[in-house]
């Protein structure tokens, strides 16, 4: 899954691809290197991110969707949308996305579960405490029992809900939320004991890309030197998506896809498999 950020403000890359012929010409690359889903998004949803209107969610992402969906359509890549607006998705739904993204699992607005369900799409169901602008304020060890345990419940809740109200569990993809709501230790946890997540019986999609904890570990272990440049995390970033892979992750979104592409396949020949990136 490669990140299309249509944002000013996005901690890896926030307005770089913010006009929307540099996002799209930014995703057909993304496409060209291997990626299967391109998961666009009009609102950072980075530690202490800022909320974005819902008018403006949509100039940001519409034609981006629009100018990507004609273009893919014969490559058999898809588009998913990141956001947790009931209008924003069944907007970018019609305009050709096929998977939307919700950080808040379906709780951020009571009608995107109809929407999702109505549209026959897929979603993305992912664990966060709190939201965005506020998730990791006074993130500490006393937050979770067990953070794989109390995870794994608040999935198992989500993924009932949904199924319970329309959306196929074949639909229906889930996400840990690393670095949502956590602290280093509980991300490591988390991808130490992804495999426990299978539990729950649908693919795992994991998104540790450039993340700030990696930046954490690279200053801790001053390798090659501290840097707070989320562009420098490339090799951390491998590193995670490989270990999840081996537990059992099966979608992984990414702002590097050549490499991460390469990484994944070496695992999966390492470990007697094939690559693939089939999500059912």
């Amino acid at each position: 899954m490669g990140v299309v950020n249509v944002t000013p403000d996005s901690f890896s890359d926030g307005g770089l691809f913010f006009e929307a012929g540099a996002a799209i010409a930014h995703g057909l690359e993304l496409e060209r290197q291997g990626a299967e889903i391109l998961d666009v998004g009009g609102e950072s949803t980075r530690p202490g991110a800022e909320p974005v209107a819902e008018d403006e969610e949509l100039r940001r992402v519409l034609p981006v969707i629009e100018g990507l969906a004609p273009q893919l359509e014969s490559r058999g890549a898809r588009i998913s949308v990141d956001t947790s607006k009931a209008a924003v998705a069944r907007a970018a739904l019609r305009a050709g996305a096929t998977l939307v993204n919700d950080v808040t699992a379906l709780r951020g607005d009571p009608g995107m579960v109809e929407v999702v369900a109505a549209g026959g799409a897929e979603c993305c169901l992912m664990h966060m405490r709190g939201e965005p602008r506020t998730m990791q304020r006074g993130a500490g060890g006393d937050w979770y029992d067990d953070v794989v345990d109390d995870v794994k419940a608040f999935l198992e809740e989500r993924l009932r809900f949904a199924i319970a109200r329309g959306i196929g569990e074949e639909r229906i993809l889930l996400d840990p939320g690393i670095g949502f709501g956590k602290t280093l230790a509980h991300n490591l946890e988390l991808l130490r004991r992804l495999d426990e997540l299978l539990e729950l019986g649908r693919p795992l999609l994991v998104g540790t890309s450039r993340k700030s904890f990696l930046g954490r570990i690279l200053a801790a272990a001053a390798s090659p030197r501290p840097s707070s440049d989320a562009g420098e995390r490339l090799a951390a970033t491998l590193a995670t998506c490989v270990l999840a892979y081996e537990r059992g992750a099966r979608v992984f979104r990414v702002h590097d896809v050549a490499p991460a592409g390469a990484a994944l396949a070496t695992a999966a020949a390492t470990l007697g498999a094939r690559w693939t990136t089939t999500t059912s």
